[in-house]
């Protein structure tokens, strides 16, 4: 192979000097063709010793950079630094994306034992699996950072809204329930109207009278029968296909402002401070009577095994219960405000969350089975309901003072999905719907409005924008 240096010095031929006077007598060249020729050659000959610094050099054949190499790892003396041209520097910034900025010749390797094998797999790295993707870099320079994706996109708008006038403004008050069968049941002053989500067909099932008004509504798990609580201290049980009153029940001496369906039970919780647990199988009125809380009952929630009762009251306290005791088995005392929103999770078996009132705004989560306070996170804002989705380990939150909001968590880190606006008063009602993917909200301004916040079970898209269509507004009543 020749060596690049030899052209540094040229040796003339020893009869240069006899050929060139030679042809010296037959042409003679003006002084400006000497010096264009000369140039020409010291181009030449300038361009055999070294490429252009300004120009790459290509070539059809395929020869591997060595530059990314790790030398030192098979006991190999590593190439003598060049400088980087612009390829150089590309492979510079993609080893740089891929790898960080601790690239592979700069390595510290200091330890390496001669007798391990070299091909033993090693982890030299902890790091997420993103940050060996050429377009994610931790400090890669000149690298753009990414925002990382939310997990999908929700509207931000009710693709629904129903005007429900004398919808009340009374944070004790559960007015709004949505059955199996798609079918809303709203209370609305002394009458309960049933709007069916397929048809949007309004039907009135019942009027109180203007001695009587409706103070909660509770479909049964089929979904054909509804509980109506009253401000009388009365339960009365209609026939929603028929639109008929099956049973009157009677036991409370005050308003009935909290309802919840067990599997053969329907418990009824009152401003009387007691808790009636009622089997309308039997023709007794109710089967036992749970006391333990000091003021008004607003939240009754049945676990979904239905072996345990959460009830929360207006004294700050929410107590568990079991199908038999009539004494509350587990007692929490941290609210420091009255606690309505009450919500077992599906997926966890003995998850219950708690939402308290204007002066504690936090969301507590619970282990009912090893009785012990997991967490809390402080909302801000009056938590006037709570409901998980049954689909993903989510779940929404319904808020009053001051902001009137709805936000939808994701569950345990409780980050932010999406918050929702546009209720003017506190948003007091909320209900799932049976598929699991709408919620609908009732508030103080007189409106329902229905929004897409979870995906479906089958198809949990994290593009698509759910929710986006609008239906205009229309009346319950």
């Amino acid at each position: 192979m020749e060596d690049p240096t030899a052209s540094n010095n040229v040796t003339p031929p020893a009869n240069s000097s006899s050929s060139s006077s030679s042809s010296s007598s037959q042409i003679t060249p003006s002084p400006s063709m000497k010096v264009s020729l000369e140039s020409r050659i010291n181009r030449l000959i300038n361009a055999n010793q070294s490429p252009s610094p300004s120009r790459s050099i290509y070539s059809d054949r395929f020869i591997p950079s060595r530059s990314g190499s790790n030398f030192a790892l098979f006991d190999l003396v590593s190439p003598s630094p060049t400088k980087e041209d612009g390829a150089g520097s590309y492979a510079t910034l993609l080893r740089a994306a891929m790898f960080g900025p601790e690239t592979p010749e700069k390595r510290d390797i200091t330890g390496f034992s001669s007798s391990r094998n070299i091909f033993r797999f090693k982890t030299e790295t902890n790091r997420s699996l993103n940050s060996f993707s050429p377009f994610v870099s931790d400090d890669g320079p000149g690298v753009s950072h990414a925002p990382i994706k939310t997990s999908r996109k929700v509207s931000r708008s009710p693709y629904k809204v129903l005007d429900a006038p004398a919808l009340q403004d009374d944070f004790y008050l559960n007015l709004v329930d949505w059955s199996a069968q798609n079918v809303l049941a709203v209370g609305l002053g002394n009458c309960v109207y049933l709007w069916n989500a397929c048809s949007s067909k309004v039907t009135k099932l019942c009027d109180l009278g203007a001695d009587d008004s409706v103070c909660s509504v509770g479909w049964a798990f089929r979904g054909t029968h509804l509980a109506v609580g009253t401000s009388s201290g009365k339960v009365q049980i209609w026939d929603a296909s028929r639109c008929k009153r099956t049973r009157t029940m009677e036991g409370h001496r005050l308003r009935v402002g909290a309802l919840a369906w067990g599997s053969s039970v329907l418990s009824s919780g009152s401003r009387d401070k007691s808790i009636l647990q009622r089997d309308i199988r039997c023709q007794e009125d109710h089967v036992s009577k749970l006391a333990g809380h000091k003021s008004e009952v607003c939240g009754l929630k049945w676990s979904y095994d239905n072996r345990e009762l959460a009830s929360g009251g207006n004294d700050n306290r929410l107590f568990v219960w079991n199908q038999h005791s009539t004494q509350p088995v587990l007692k929490y005392s941290e609210h420091t405000a009255a606690v309505k929103a009450i919500a077992w999770s599906p997926h966890v078996h003995g998850l219950l969350a708690s939402g308290g009132g204007t002066a504690d705004r936090c969301i507590r989560f619970w282990n009912t089975t090893t009785n012990t306070h997991l967490s809390s996170i402080d909302t801000c804002s009056q938590v006037c309901n709570l409901a998980w989705s049954k689909n993903v380990n989510e779940l929404v939150s319904t808020h009053g003072y001051s902001q009137n909001q709805i936000i939808v968590w994701k569950y345990p880190t409780m980050s932010k999905i999406a918050t929702l606006t546009g209720h003017t008063y506190r948003v007091l009602y909320l209900a799932v719907s049976p598929d699991g993917q709408t919620i609908v909200t009732g508030a103080g301004d007189e409106t329902l409005r229905f929004w897409n916040v979870f995906p479906s079970p089958k198809s949990q898209n994290t593009d698509s924008d759910i929710g986006s269509s609008f239906f205009g507004r229309t009346t319950i009543r």
